[in-house]
């Protein structure tokens, strides 16, 4: 495994604040290294290999999105999702121990329609080290079911449920230290289409915002333990879409692509488990919003940013009439400025100058 394929992301952020964010740019660092950095930096090296990764990626592809319902009728849906507990870097040099449901974080987004039944199974990996189960904001039920998806390492645990409301509704982990576990990647999104269905737009993004607390501070090479005083605190070293540093830029794993003309729709969760996302898109607007996902509700227009806060998700749509690089992020900007607080829609196509026109 190699762990310097991938350079630290927009360094003129992490440095520069908040005008990096507007498009300006911030000095960074040029020359060799010291004797004494090139020695740390091996010994850092040396432990980050010492303890290995389990997978190269953590981060959920935002693109990997069920399709829409296109059924019309109650449907019968198996689902079963394993837990894992898989070691993975944060940002280049740097892991954690993260928990995940189905390897990524945020876990899978399922989508069924109100009336539809769901046979649900959790499996927990044999190789897990903790007990873990599912709480689902989408059921009538005990815990959101947690009791009955309780799972010990190497066990299974199952319920039935029939989808009786519609909304996009978040699933996390929820046994005694739940915050630790959501923190750690273990929430996810389930979207209850209404009877009617949802309206088809050109393209559709899964974005998952949390907090991680470390025992170091961000960037510190090698491995990183859970801070519960941090947690507890509500001091996060980290607040990361997809449990990873700045994840979908151009020097990580690539901005999320569309075309000017299209309509993109963007399923967000927060699983916190702390502090609520104020999300906003940095050169556009949500043009339709569904606010705590209440899909049955009718949409808010030209949004300018949504407060999501922890538990809960977002369902916001954007128009795309001109080229751009649309971030996305908490606008409490402290967290995309030092905390690794952002993603990219990458827009391309023809200029429209008569709409914005950045050379007059």
């Amino acid at each position: 495994m190699s762990y310097t394929t991938r350079r630290t992301v927009l360094e003129a952020i992490g440095l520069g604040g908040v005008a990096s964010i507007a498009g300006c740019t911030a000095p960074t660092r040029t020359g060799q290294l010291t004797a004494q950095e090139q020695q740390q930096q091996m010994k850092q090296q040396q432990q980050l290999q010492a303890k290995g990764v389990d997978v190269d990626r953590i981060a959920a592809d935002p693109t990997d999105v069920p399709d829409p319902v296109d059924w019309s009728s109650p449907k019968h849906h198996d689902i079963e999702l394993e837990v894992k507990e898989l070691t993975a870097e944060i940002e280049p040099g740097v892991t954690f121990d993260f928990m995940t449901f189905g390897g990524r974080v945020p876990g899978p987004m399922y989508r069924i329609r109100q009336g539809d039944t769901v046979s649900f199974t959790l499996k927990n990996a044999p190789d897990s080290v903790h007990q873990h189960n599912v709480d689902m904001h989408a059921i009538y039920g005990t815990g959101g079911g947690n009791v009955a998806t309780t799972a010990n390492p190497g066990e299974s645990a199952s319920e039935s449920f029939t989808a009786m409301y519609p909304g996009a509704f978040i699933y996390h982990c929820a046994v005694p230290n739940l915050d630790m576990h959501i923190s750690s990647g273990m929430f996810g999104m389930i979207v209850s289409e209404p009877k009617d269905g949802m309206e088809p737009v050109d393209r559709e993004f899964y974005l998952g915002q949390h907090e991680v607390y470390t025992d170091q501070p961000a960037g510190t090479k090698g491995h990183m333990g859970f801070d519960y005083h941090a947690m507890m605190a509500e001091n996060p070293t980290y607040v990361l879409f997809n449990g990873a540093k700045y994840p979908f830029t151009p020097d990580v794993y690539g901005p999320i692509p569309a075309k000017v003309g299209e309509t993109v729709r963007v399923f967000m969760v927060t699983g916190g488990p702390n502090l609520t996302s104020s999300f906003h898109p940095i050169g556009n607007v949500w043009s339709k919003a569904w606010p705590q996902g209440s899909l049955a509700s009718q949409p808010m227009q030209y949004v300018q940013t949504q407060s999501v806060p922890p538990g809960s998700t977002f369902v916001g749509e954007m128009e795309l009439p001109v080229p751009e690089t649309i971030k996305l992020v908490d606008h409490a900007l402290s967290r995309v400025a030092h905390k690794g607080n952002l993603a990219e829609i990458e827009v391309s196509g023809p200029a429209k100058p008569e709409i914005f026109n950045p050379s007059p």
